[in-house]
Parts: C-alpha cells; sequence; structure tokens
C-alpha cells in the first residue's frame, strides 16, 4: 500500500463512529491487556449485599448494563457528555436506572443525599474523595478502577505530546479516601502493554479519546503517523504502556 492509500485509510478510520465507551470495532486490532482483578466481578458480588447502587460517569451504560442480573432495587447513573448522556438514558431508562446528568471531577458535588447509596461505582472516571464518603450510607462500599496517569505515555511522546494528569495513582488518591473517612479494603495496581495491529487503529482511538493528543486529526498530525508507519514496517511492535489500578473502600460508622 502506497502513502496516498494509507492515508486514505487512515482519513476513514478517523470518520468511524464512536459512542459511549464501546472500543468493540477495534476488537482483533487492540488490545490493552487484562488486569490481575475483575472489576465487573466484584462489582457484581457487592451488588448483592446492596438495596442501591449509583455508576458514576456511565458512559453509554456499556457496564453498568453487563451487571444488569445482580441489579439491586434502586440503580441510578451519572452522565455529564450529552451524547453519552442521551444515549445511556434511552438504554437504561426504561429498565428503572434514574439517569442523571451531572459533571465528576476531583472538586465537583455530587447531586444526591446524604447516605444515599450502598454502593458507589467508578470506572475510569473522576471522583471528589469526600463527596463519595458524604453519599455513602454507613457500611456503604466505593470501588473504582482507575487508568493510571501514564498511561501510554510512550505513544502520546510519538506525538510529541505529555500526560495531563501524571500523577493521577495509588498515591494520590488513597490518602484522599483516607482523609474523606474511608477505610481502604484493597489497593492494587497493574501494569501491561497496550498493543495495535495497524496504525489504522491507533487513528480511531486517538480520536475516540481525544484528550490524549489534543487537537488531533490524520491531516495535522500526519508526519507522526508516517513515522509509527515506519515502525511497524521495519518489524517493530506498535506496543505501548499500560497500567491500571483498582480500590474498594468502606464508610465506617465515624465518617
Amino acid at each position: 500500500m502506497n502513502r496516498a492509500e494509507l492515508v486514505e485509510t487512515w482519513l476513514r478510520e478517523e470518520l468511524q463512529p464512536f459512542s459511549g465507551w464501546d472500543f468493540s470495532y477495534l476488537d482483533g486490532r487492540m488490545d490493552s491487556g487484562r488486569e490481575h482483578w475483575s472489576y465487573l466481578g466484584r462489582a457484581a458480588e457487592l451488588m448483592q449485599c446492596s438495596s442501591s447502587v449509583i455508576d458514576m460517569d456511565t458512559g453509554g451504560g456499556e457496564q453498568l448494563l453487563r451487571l444488569r442480573r445482580h441489579w439491586p432495587a434502586r440503580v441510578f447513573a451519572t452522565e455529564d457528555y450529552l451524547p453519552n448522556f442521551e444515549l445511556a438514558t434511552e438504554r437504561l431508562s426504561g429498565l428503572g436506572v434514574r439517569v442523571v446528568r451531572a459533571a465528576v471531577a476531583d472538586a465537583a458535588p455530587m447531586p444526591f443525599a446524604d447516605g444515599e447509596f450502598d454502593l458507589v461505582l467508578n470506572r475510569h472516571a473522576a471522583f471528589n474523595s469526600g463527596e463519595v464518603a458524604r453519599v455513602l450510607s454507613e457500611s456503604g462500599v466505593f470501588l473504582t478502577q482507575q487508568v493510571h496517569g501514564m498511561w501510554a505515555w510512550d505513544l502520546m511522546a510519538a506525538f510529541d505530546v505529555s500526560p495531563q494528569f501524571p500523577d493521577a495513582a495509588l498515591t494520590k488518591y488513597v490518602p484522599k479516601l483516607k482523609a474523606a473517612g474511608l477505610e481502604i479494603n484493597a489497593a492494587e495496581e497493574w501494569e501491561g502493554r497496550l498493543t495495535f495491529t495497524d496504525v489504522g487503529a491507533i487513528v480511531y482511538y486517538l480520536k475516540a479519546i481525544p484528550w490524549e493528543v489534543p487537537g488531533f486529526t490524520v491531516n495535522t498530525h500526519l508526519p507522526y503517523l508516517l513515522a509509527l508507519q515506519q515502525r511497524l514496517e521495519a518489524g517493530e511492535e506498535l506496543g505501548f504502556y499500560a497500567a491500571k489500578y483498582l480500590i474498594e473502600a468502606t464508610k465506617g460508622s465515624g465518617s
């Protein structure tokens, strides 16, 4: 395939639709590794002893729907990005889930009452430790899986950018949760590799998560894409740093 054909292929990848948090389009072309824990498995276990749950920043509700047979009586979800909020509402509201449009951030308030939830779930979204503690019921549990702030730093470096939140790690958030009065039940880390079979898969990936390489388009970043293509043609794996962490914390009676 010559350069013009490659670029045309990449431009088509750039236009492929992406919704919610669904990377199934890249099945067989991207491998982000597998953690040694099961976030969904643990969430399912915790739902068994909960009467209420909230899924923070649910995307299109993809992960919450995978847990459907374990749902407790009251299920809530938040999402701020309008297309995802609309998608989650369409998918979940008919199943009895209350979907609330709300932002998540390290300092953002949560629009819920004190002690409203037995279980707060958070997969790859920001959170305010104090607010999480506030909305948890006594003995309630917070379960979060997070992407490490240095995730794919070497992929970003290939585009001359750096991670925006390099300190996003256990060492930052465990103390915050403790300061909010939560007891840490588990704090685990995992490292692996994020690999792609072709540069077009990287194009789709970077368009789906635009904060990794801000302003990315095929046309504006073509020299970087061609450099990656050269690496691939030289027999080099398109593999990059991957890391995640998981925290489970409980609200004690004094919190």
